[in-house]
């Protein structure tokens, strides 16, 4: 009860304060320019935002976001990672997911992102939301959160002196960033072994990726660094495949791009001082504004000028179209990764200020990449890196 009154005053706080949509309301303009929808974490931040009360529509609004006058707002749904993983719970969430987006366009929302684990709720391509809604833009976010994934891994392998040709396990090479990562690492000289626990997809990845793969974790051996992409609850990082993967007299790097984490809060806490972990894909920009700021942005685990690399590229892509007429944008696919969307999109971040955010680990910064058994890793309040050229993108990432 104390937790659903909460949340009820954070979200009338949030409507009071949010000057800038009352400015554009007053003024005649739409209220919201991009809508982020996603499901929650789990149960935990279910009840977080939710406390006990179920939203009756099955969609409630989350924080309020701006990024240079762009509006964005997020529309959470009240269903979590794991009953998507369930054909009852993907049901349920399409039904929300549309729901969803008939509220943020009668709102005048141009952009909509199928964020978190709603990506491929409609399928490869979206076709039957782009049926629904014609006159909305859709996107998964993934070219933006693949481009700081490439800039944080370039940052990670520097920081902790990882040389070419050491060993790197991707978990989940077969999805979308776990298809690009392997590429670029393979680019970058590394051996590079991946892990999955789905047969048909290990098997068909294999076809184009000349790696050792394996649907054991035990049987990888020790490697130097896990770039995790998947959150999926059989490939999580336990502490057995820590001890198994770690180098002896050496800490894991693990650079976590899933969410939820792969590598969750509480296995990291009885492995902290074998382990180096830092979250990955998220975006950074003086430009970014969460209504009630620092309050706002911790309920997401982010810093106050901080958001994941798929709002980033969402509300960019409106920035780009709407704001400097650049219309072309509307005719690409961003229901897929590929060379010519990073390219496109590296010259929008740029436009509004987006960068690789600096190391964090579930919300507190990493200043210290010393993979020796011996050093303790410093989390304090690490100053802003400058920005690094992103490695070259791959020619065409699978959409798995």
């Amino acid at each position: 009860m104390f937790a659903t009154l909460l949340i009820s005053l954070w979200r009338c706080a949030l409507r009071l304060a949010d000057w800038r949509g009352h400015w554009r309301y007053l003024t005649g303009r739409p209220v919201i320019d991009v809508v982020i929808i996603t499901n929650v974490r789990d149960e935990q931040e279910r009840r977080l935002f939710w406390g006990s009360r179920v939203p009756a529509s099955g969609h409630s609004n989350g924080a309020r976001i701006y990024l240079n006058g762009v509006a964005g707002r997020i529309r959470g749904l009240y269903v979590t990672a794991e009953e998507l993983l369930t054909k009852e719970g993907r049901q349920l969430a399409k039904q929300q997911f549309i729901r969803a987006v008939q509220w943020a366009d009668k709102r005048g929302a141009k952009v909509v992102l199928l964020a978190a684990s709603t990506k491929r709720l409609f399928g490869r391509d979206g076709a039957e939301l782009r049926r629904m809604f014609p006159h909305m833009l859709f996107t998964i976010g993934d070219n933006g959160t693949t481009l700081l994934l490439f800039q944080d891994i370039a940052r990670a392998l520097a920081k902790a002196k990882v040389a070419p040709n050491s060993r790197v396990l991707v978990v989940g090479p077969y999805g979308i960033l776990g298809a690009a990562v392997t590429r670029y690492l393979m680019e970058q000289k590394y051996e590079v072994l991946g892990f999955g626990t789905n047969p048909a997809l290990l098997n068909e990845f294999a076809t184009r990726f000349p790696i050792d793969l394996h649907d054991n974790i035990g049987a990888v051996g020790k490697v130097d660094v896990v770039v995790a992409c998947t959150h999926s609850p059989d490939a999580k990082l336990t502490l057995e495949a820590i001890e198994s993967l770690r180098k002896p007299q050496q800490k894991l790097l693990v650079i976590d791009v899933a969410e939820p984490a792969n590598l969750d809060a509480p296995t990291l806490r009885q492995c902290a001082s074998r382990v180096l972990r830092q979250d990955a894909g998220n975006a950074r920009s003086p430009q970014i504004s969460f209504v009630l700021g620092r309050i706002s942005s911790s309920m997401l685990k982010l810093p106050s000028k901080g958001m994941f690399g798929c709002f980033a590229e969402a509300m960019t892509l409106y920035h780009a179209i709407y704001r400097d007429h650049q219309h072309m944008r509307l005719n690409q696919d961003w229901f897929h990764v590929n060379r010519g969307n990073m390219a496109v999109l590296e010259d929008d971040f740029a436009l509004v200020g987006i960068e690789a955010a600096p190391p964090h680990c579930f919300g507190k910064p990493v200043t210290d990449f010393r993979l020796a058994l011996g050093a303790n890793p410093t989390l304090a309040h690490a100053n802003p890196v400058a920005r690094l050229d992103p490695p070259t993108a791959p020619l065409q990432a699978s959409s798995n």
